[in-house]
């Protein structure tokens, strides 16, 4: 398996506290059979980003762990002025891999009803949008047209892979499954921020997807779409949206 989104690295957000954690974490996906792990710490207002030291912890976790694990850097991106001008400077720095994919964490508080816009922006310098863990964000909870209308410009999904086992509670595990089904689904990571409450884990939720959708469906979500992002080449599994029709109605107050 392959996990584009994990808080790693140590010292430089609510992630990992130091470098014996971020042994842990990583033997513990070790034991799971994850290949690949994405260190992606937040770049935010309370976070800054420096890829200096994100490239210097990456490097030393890596000659920690050798051969056995397979580590990248990108970042956990929120959308605000200065990371926006930021990102226009130098994106790689920004993606999964230095490619072109870019995780986007929105605000739990607010969504901007410009935020397609902004997406669409994103697109036209040759990024890949990847809206992560949307069935633990109430506004898109409460609005999943709007999540449906950002995959229809093109943008891509990621859901935390506990939110399918129903450690964020049946409401997270109903809405992940439901935009699985409904075809808004591209990525499951793993978001992994420690060893206690967010631990790094893959391999229940592989299984629960696996059990439900299929083992094509569970292999494009866990190893053959991340491993596309990770690399920087189209994804092999784009579904098709199948979207409830009352649930397409909520999308038309988004302005185009």
């Amino acid at each position: 398996m392959v996990d584009v989104h994990c808080h790693i690295l140590p010292g430089l957000d609510d992630g990992a506290r130091d470098i014996q954690e971020s042994l842990a974490m990583a033997q513990a996906a070790i034991e799971e059979g994850i290949t690949h792990i994405v260190a992606t710490p937040h770049a935010s207002n309370e976070y800054a980003f420096n890829f200096t030291r994100v490239l210097q912890l990456r490097e030393q976790l890596q000659r920690l762990v050798g051969d056995r694990l397979i580590l990248a850097s990108g970042c956990d991106f929120h959308v605000n002025l200065e990371n926006l001008e930021a990102l226009r400077a130098d994106a790689p720095r920004f993606c999964i891999n230095q490619r072109n994919y870019l995780l986007i964490e929105f605000s739990e508080y607010s969504v901007a009803p410009t935020m397609n816009h902004t997406l669409h922006d994103l697109q036209l310098m040759g990024l890949r949008p990847v809206i992560t863990h949307p069935e633990r964000n109430a506004i898109l909870q409460a609005q999943p047209g709007r999540l449906a209308a950002f995959v229809q410009i093109g943008c891509f999904v990621q859901v935390t892979a506990s939110s399918l086992t129903g450690a964020f509670g049946p409401k997270s595990q109903e809405d992940a499954m439901r935009w699985i089904t409904e075809g808004l689904v591209h990525f499951v990571a793993s978001d992994a921020h420690n060893m206690r409450w967010r631990p790094m884990t893959l391999l229940p939720a592989y299984e629960a997807v696996r059990e439900r959708f299929g083992e094509e469906k569970a292999q494009a979500l866990f190893v053959d779409n991340p491993l596309a992002a990770f690399d920087g080449r189209e994804l092999p599994y784009v579904p098709e949206i199948a979207i409830e029709e009352k649930q397409a109605k909520k999308k038309k107050f988004l302005f185009f």
